[in-house]
């Protein structure tokens, strides 16, 4: 404790030595480059854990009745859109689509026939209706008997990965029983689940955030954002669906994340992160006042973009701070004459 205590009367004293050097009007040493404090609007984000899951998951059912032949795909096996991930039996389905397939044939010859003896005028326009009423009669069956045959090949419907499977080859599916369950990773999101005290300013700024990556170590910005219209009974939060923006963010469904929401703005005072010098347990900045240069205590708050941070407190705006703090110690300490011109900066916007 007295040690502690040593570092900060020594700080404070260094800061109070600084305080009163003046700076020669007429010198001829190389002036200090210095910012203006400027006042910048920042977001007021509110962070909060999330789970990422995929937009595209479904399990695919028997449209048909069959006994299973085979199945071509297995858990954590990738497929593509379309291919056939599971065969049924379908020799009753096969030949009910011939047998309307050859009355289908039959119609539509029977149609070509009557059609051109009614262009010849040899028929009626009622034996060219009933020809034409057979054949859509027949072709509607037809299509029919394809759909039924083309049943018993169970296809992926998107591209993704087979996460469940159901039932193993020579047993009977019927319709509707589950088959396999997949899921695709092309689409994903993070869903979360959001008090009611945030609800309200989520839902007026739409804006979010994302942590993404190997290590969760970078934020992107989210594509949208869905809030459920009502709150759970018992834990009174709100679903929210975050959806990510297409490409590989090397996040996968069941990770966990974190998502941060704007929940509204403020303003605060901004300056470049090299001009804050640290003195043990202290932070400070050096300002230069007219022709003086002071060391002045400040209050940190968070890291920004473009290697700025947040004063809480310690400086106004308009004041002028110097961006080498090394620069300015030895200036200070050598005594030597300083000629100062304020750069216009943007630094801080």
């Amino acid at each position: 404790m007295p040690s502690k205590m040593f570092k900060i009367i020594f700080v404070c004293f260094i800061g109070i030595s600084f305080t009163g050097k003046s700076l020669a009007a007429d010198g001829a040493a190389t002036g200090l480059e210095t910012v203006t404090v400027n006042k910048l609007e920042l977001p007021d984000l509110r962070v909060v854990d999330a789970t990422i899951e995929a937009v595209q998951q479904a399990t695919v059912s028997a449209q048909t009745s069959g006994r299973i032949t085979e199945i071509t795909v297995d858990v954590n096996d990738f497929v593509t859109k379309g291919s056939v991930i599971i065969r049924l039996r379908d020799k009753s389905q096969r030949a009910a689509f011939n047998v309307a397939k050859a009355r289908y044939d039959e119609a539509l010859a029977e149609y070509k026939r009557v059609k051109e003896v009614f262009d010849k005028k040899v028929v009626s326009k009622a034996a060219l209706d009933k020809a034409e009423a057979q054949l859509k009669t027949t072709r509607a069956r037809l299509e029919e008997a394809r759909e039924a045959l083309e049943n018993t090949k169970i296809r992926a419907p998107y591209s993704g990965i087979v996460v469940k499977r159901h039932v193993e080859v020579g047993e009977t599916a019927r319709v509707g029983q589950k088959l396999m369950t997949g899921l695709s990773l092309e689409k994903l999101r993070a869903v979360v689940e959001l008090p009611q005290t945030l609800v309200h300013a989520v839902r007026q700024h739409q804006t979010t955030w994302i942590w993404v990556g190997k290590d969760l170590a970078t934020r992107i910005k989210a594509e949208s954002l869905t809030i459920s219209p009502y709150a759970d009974q018992n834990s009174h939060t709100f679903l929210v669906r975050v959806n990510l923006p297409a490409g590989e963010h090397h996040v996968y469904p069941g990770m966990h994340t974190k998502v941060a929401f704007l929940t509204g703005k403020h303003d605060s005072l901004v300056v470049p992160e090299r001009a804050i010098a640290r003195r043990s347990e202290v932070s400070g900045v050096y300002v230069k006042d007219k022709d003086k240069i002071r060391f002045r205590y400040v209050r940190l708050g968070k890291k920004l973009p473009d290697q700025q941070r947040e004063i809480l407190s310690g400086l106004s705006v308009g004041e002028s701070v110097l961006v080498d703090p090394m620069q300015a110690v030895g200036l200070i300490k050598s005594g030597a004459p300083v000629s100062t011109e304020a750069t216009s900066s943007k630094d801080g916007e």
